[in-house]
């Protein structure tokens, strides 16, 4: 008998889950090994991601500072494409050490292949992604 392999769906609803149960590893394993992930609105050095090592030291390397408590707003758009879905979702958590705490809303159009994400284009408030980066050098 075939192992289930995870619909796009699910593997979106998987991956919001995981950022507030799993480990920052945990996440990276929700993705490719030749994954892309592009921020297109982003500062230069935090635009694309390649591959998937390089997704799971960017988030280990944030861990430090960012802990996230809550996603809210989630609407997961499906498209006629099955292995492409639209993800509109806020981010809530707090800035360590400091504690204060961020909101930041995010558009992601997400790609599944085999159950992992293949290609991420994400959409975050880039004024607020701004500010989050400003307040996370400010700490570092």
């Amino acid at each position: 008998m075939s192992e289930h392999v995870r619909t796009t769906r699910e593997t979106i609803e998987n991956m919001l889950r995981v950022v507030l149960e799993g480990t920052r590893d945990d996440l990276a394993d929700c993705y490719a090994e030749d994954v892309v992930i592009t921020n297109p609105f982003a500062p230069e050095e935090f635009r694309e991601s390649h591959g998937n090592a390089a997704v799971r030291a960017r988030m280990k390397s944030f861990a430090q500072y960012l802990h996230y408590t809550e996603i809210k707003n989630v609407t997961i758009h499906e498209t006629t494409d099955p292995q492409v879905a639209v993800v509109e979702f806020t981010v809530v958590g707090d800035l360590a050490p400091s504690g204060k705490q961020f909101e930041l809303p995010s558009i992601n159009v997400i790609r599944v292949v085999d159950g992992l994400i293949a290609e991420s284009r994400d959409h975050s408030d880039g004024v607020r992604t701004a500010k989050l980066l400003e307040d996370i050098q400010a700490q570092g």
